[in-house]
């Protein structure tokens, strides 16, 4: 696995773990588009359905012809909204004009058009997780206040408004959460979708999303914590879980939920969960670069269940867990290795920005 092994001296930890961005310099941001730009518009290799016969050829960019890079459907969906973050974010963004031309390439009516008419055919295709990131990038749009933002929110409204009736038919009131470590994860789509609710005002979305939650989660207790991380996990189920119902729950309300969800994670076994994954320098691709994922999402996360918690006794074990969590996720982050370059910079922009609008917003 090509990538840093320590640190870069450019990322100041406690910079990192405000979520503000006040502090990224020009060289910085321009780390943070290098990879998203390159792969959104980066064909092959490409992860596609199967294939059944020998006439069945598929060709990304027919297919989704917006969202055709990235190896994946979701990761060019998500390196998309990394590279728009960016651009109302970063006022000087050195590669601003890049980032428009090739959005602008792309992001057409006419190409969304064809990207909806995909969803009418494929009604499954990429739920939940590619469903949650779309409306996430949505939401970033609506966010930035300016004409360009304006021209692509009027381009995607359609795929917008196809994903967010599949969300509300196909997903929201399952019979069951998924409680896995990969795109399936149940809790982490409520969390995207929950945000999207309240950042573009959808009062009736958000209420749904908040119904569904306490359904699944209002009643869990004593969480297998030590069992985390299992095989492929690029999010913690159970720090997931718990960064959504944040969410949802007021203070008090959480922190009471909380102390039952969670057993006491200061002792063995269960302080596991506070140990970032270690990853093996010499493994290539695969499940290494799943768990730098993993440690950057759980910096996050572990951040806003901090935030949440105030004074409460775990506090301070989770402010240094997120605190070395972010420390070895940043220091394999950005990798040269396509099966990671193509979305690890996102999940570290999702992290360096966190409190910038559009996460974890206020309830409406």
């Amino acid at each position: 696995m090509n990538s840093a092994t320590e640190l870069d001296a450019d990322f100041d930890i406690d910079a990192v773990l405000a979520g503000d961005s006040d502090w990224v310099t020009p060289d910085v941001a321009e780390r943070l588009a290098e990879h998203p730009l390159e792969s959104v518009d980066t064909e092959y290799p490409h992860y596609v359905r199967s294939v059944e016969s020998a006439d069945d050829t598929l060709v990304p960019s027919e297919q989704h012809p917006v969202f055709y890079g990235c190896y994946d459907w979701h990761s060019a969906v998500h390196s998309h909204w990394a590279l728009i973050r960016q651009l109302r974010l970063f006022e000087d963004h050195p590669n601003r004009p890049a980032i428009v031309e090739s959005i602008d390439e792309r992001l057409t009516p006419a190409n969304v058009e064809r990207e909806v008419a995909y969803f009418e055919e494929h009604q499954s295709f990429e739920k939940p997780y590619g469903w949650a990131w779309l409306l996430q990038l949505a939401a970033e749009l609506h966010l930035w206040d300016s004409p360009r933002a304006s021209e692509w929110q009027a381009a995607l409204e359609p795929l917008e408004e196809e994903i967010r009736s599949l969300v509300r038919s196909e997903f929201l009131g399952g019979d069951r959460p998924f409680r896995v470590g990969t795109h399936g994860n149940t809790a982490f789509a409520l969390t995207l979708v929950l945000d999207y609710a309240r950042t573009v005002g959808d009062e009736a979305l958000e209420r749904a999303v908040t119904e569904t939650a306490l359904e699944f989660y209002a009643d869990d207790r004593d969480y297998p914590v030590e069992y985390e991380p299992l095989g492929w996990d690029f999010v913690s189920p159970a720090l997931t879980e718990a960064d959504l119902m944040r969410r949802v729950y007021d203070a008090e309300a959480f922190e009471a939920w909380i102390d039952g969800f969670l057993p006491d994670v200061t002792t063995a076994p269960y302080d596991a969960i506070l140990e970032p994954a270690r990853i093996d320098p010499d493994s290539e691709g695969g499940v290494a670069l799943h768990l730098v994922g993993l440690n950057v999402s759980k910096a996050w996360a572990l951040s806003g269940i901090a935030d949440a918690l105030d004074d409460h006794e775990y506090v301070p074990a989770l402010e240094e867990s997120a605190r070395r969590h972010a420390e070895r996720g940043l220091s394999g982050a950005f990798t040269d290795d396509y099966a990671g370059s193509h979305w690890l910079s996102s999940f570290v922009l999702y992290l360096l920005t966190r409190n910038e609008g559009g996460i974890a917003p206020e309830s409406l």
